[in-house]
């Protein structure tokens, strides 16, 4: 009887991914791209619906003080993919450039692989800015690829090529503005592809969304949605295209991307239960920098950076501020809200940390496991630092409540400076500078202490050309 007994147990055991590969969890990081802190229901958007992404924060944990790598693209994806700050990656802006092979630039996929993971990359690789170079994407630290390498190219929703690991896979019927073959429509179901093919073996999928971000693209069934809530009228037809698409609906159009980017992530999940292995999966969302003004697009119309001062390539909160949600049926506890100080650069520890993987010995983050699992003692970070080389260059810090931004810092040796009290302003009205220059001398000291010096000749402050 004993010996049966046994053998029903391992069968159940064998037979259950949840139980059988417990100690490895599955994990999706899914990252949307210039998605505002208020675009989202469970952060106080009040017209556009994301039924999918409020479940997954009403069923897992959501924060309110989570913030991003940068506040464009490029940086912003380094700081998340090597664990560290803006002041110690090596691409700290966008533009004609990538991260270096190894073993320079190291990212936390690569130690998942050695963990036992298979590792993928599916959507806007994070790996540079405006390259071509889908080889790099599996040097890294990537099994599988699967999307746009340029960031320019993914401006497109209707791209003539996406890249799958280094072959071109072409959409001779796609000209970027129209065509037949959906980029977001086309990543998400490589996604679910993909998960389905995982389904028995620890996985780390990033699922790198375009949506929201211009050109403004959207299918009719998803923009019929919003025209008898919007009532927008329609813009004056128009010949040709610039650089990002010309709509006629922009709030109608972003609206419905919102609302597509939720449908899929709900499509995700779903797939996670249908398999059997939600329970032993991980789904983490964000968003890669603040809400956008571009291709039409303004954030004014949506409250797009809710109680937030500014948006997208600022360096107040509505810039680096963004949603974040962690959801693991059965692991993370339902309803939760924490306001714990967290970065991109935490990503990697806690990553590394429920996969069993090798400790990164130079990060910047703090692992986050304690707070998503609500066990032990969660480590609280001293400060967070931001540095960003567009509009004559901006620099910030955030120590407790105080937050300091430095103006012009590629040109000026005595930077104009705005310091702000958080816990009391947390929409960045008051500026205290003048009342406490001492604290201002003291902030800015310690942002020089907490970077190094760019090897790229693009990001170097004034004092450093």
């Amino acid at each position: 009887m004993k010996i049966l007994q046994i053998l029903v147990l391992l069968v159940v055991v064998v037979g259950s991914p949840s139980l059988a590969r417990s100690g490895k969890p599955n994990i999706i990081y899914i990252l949307a791209d210039d998605l505002g802190y208020g675009d989202l229901g469970c952060y106080g958007q009040k017209v556009i619906e994301t039924p999918n992404l409020d479940r997954m924060a009403a069923e897992g944990i959501r924060f309110t003080q989570h913030y991003s790598g940068s506040t464009v693209c490029a940086p912003s994806r380094s700081a998340l993919l090597q664990g560290r700050h803006t002041g110690h990656v090596y691409v700290r802006g966008n533009g004609s450039l990538q991260m270096r092979r190894d073993p320079l630039d190291p990212i936390f996929p690569a130690a998942l692989r050695e963990a036992g993971y298979r590792t993928a990359m599916i959507g806007k690789s994070g790996l540079g800015c405006n390259t071509d170079d889908a080889a790099l994407v599996l040097d890294k630290g990537f099994d599988y690829f699967f999307g746009y390498t340029s960031h320019t190219a993914a401006h497109f929703y209707y791209p003539p090529y996406l890249w799958r690991n280094t072959t071109k896979v072409k959409y001779p019927g796609n000209s970027l503005h129209a065509g037949d073959h959906y980029s977001s429509e086309v990543v998400t179901g490589e996604a679910l592809n993909y998960i389905e093919q995982q389904k028995d073996a620890p996985f780390f999928l990033h699922l790198a969304l375009q949506i929201p971000h211009a050109s403004l693209r959207a299918k009719e069934e998803w923009k019929a949605k919003y025209r008898p809530i919007l009532k927008e009228k329609m813009l004056p037809e128009r010949k040709g295209h610039p650089h990002y698409s010309y709509e006629r609906e922009p709030r109608t159009t972003f609206a419905a991307m919102v609302s597509y980017m939720d449908h899929n992530v709900g499509l995700i999940l779903n797939k996670l239960k249908d398999l059997g292995i939600a329970e032993n999966t991980l789904v983490m969302f964000a968003s890669d920098n603040g809400a956008m003004r571009e291709g039409g697009h303004r954030m004014e119309d949506f409250d797009s950076s809710g109680p937030l001062r500014g948006g997208k390539r600022d360096l107040y909160e509505g810039g680096v501020r963004v949603p974040m949600m962690a959801w693991w049926p059965g692991t993370i506890r339902g309803g939760q809200t924490t306001d714990h100080l967290s970065a991109f650069w935490d990503i990697s520890p806690t990553v590394r940390e429920l996969a069993g993987a090798e400790e990164q010995q130079d990060t910047d983050g703090i692992s986050l496991v304690p707070t998503l699992l609500d066990k032990g003692t969660q480590r609280q970070h001293d400060y967070l630092y931001w540095e960003f080389f567009e509009g004559g260059g901006k620099r910030s810090i955030r120590k407790g409540p105080w937050k300091l931004i430095l103006f012009n810092t590629n040109k000026d040796d005595n930077p104009k400076a705005e310091l702000y009290h958080l816990g009391n302003d947390l929409a960045e009205k008051n500026d205290l500078s003048k009342e406490n220059s001492g604290k201002v001398a003291e902030l800015t000291t310690l942002m020089d202490e907490v970077r190094t010096p760019s090897e790229n000749s693009n990001f170097k402050l004034k004092s450093e050309r």
